[in-house]
């Protein structure tokens, strides 16, 4: 029964959550709205306990001394100091003027473009990995690279300025944004809406029960 009730339950939610989108009636909007609400208070739970472990996983760190402890100390002190802040400071936390948005806009945000700027070295470094030219498809994607990052950048412009406009390297970029990039993450995107519906659909129907303590 342990495992029959979890897809059983799994199986009606899933049904009736199918069903809202299709019947308008409140019947049928009311306890999925309810529902929804109750998976956002869960995820919230959800936050709470990951919160938990990075700081049960860091205090262990920092008990047993391990070689990294400092780092580990620094953000368990820094995390214990942000949600002391923000429980103080109460609902208006994020307006600004608060403390809490101080070190979101002079800590957090500096240290993110850091290391999205660390992060622009690797990328390249992977780029020039994949972009090596050995069958025709890879010439094709090293070449739509070269044009759409000359094109924006103001070099690019200044070479080919004396070309009619739709064939500026400018033009060029917005050209490859536009049509095949757009056209292929559409693509991306609709199969793996198709996967995400798959799954579900394997997990209504029990075939998909992972989520049973790893049972197959």
């Amino acid at each position: 029964m342990k495992r029959e009730l979890p897809l059983f339950v799994t199986a009606a939610i899933g049904l009736f959550m199918i069903l809202s989108f299709f019947v308008p009636h409140q019947a049928v909007s009311v306890p999925a709205d309810f529902l929804q609400q109750s998976a956002v208070i869960v995820v919230a739970f959800g936050y709470v306990l990951g919160g938990a472990n990075v700081l049960r996983v860091n205090f262990d760190g920092i008990y047993r001394r391990r070689p990294d402890w400092p780092y580990k100390l620094v953000l368990a002190a820094s995390l214990l100091a942000t949600l002391a802040i923000g429980a103080i400071e109460g609902r208006g936390f994020q307006s600004e003027g608060t403390r809490f948005m101080w070190i979101y806009n002079q800590v957090y945000s500096p240290m993110s473009a850091t290391m999205f700027a660390l992060l622009a070295f690797f990328i390249a470094s992977a780029a020039f990995r994949a972009f090596r030219i050995r069958t025709l498809e890879a010439g094709l994607l090293a070449l739509a690279a070269i044009l759409v990052m000359l094109g924006r950048v103001p070099i690019g412009n200044a070479w080919t300025h004396w070309l009619p406009e739709p064939l500026r390297l400018q033009g060029i970029q917005e050209w490859i944004m536009d049509v095949p990039q757009n056209a292929a993450k559409r693509a991306i995107l609709i199969g793996a809406a198709l996967g995400v519906m798959a799954t579900g659909l394997r997990v209504i129907l029990g075939i998909e029960r992972s989520y049973l303590s790893g049972e197959e």
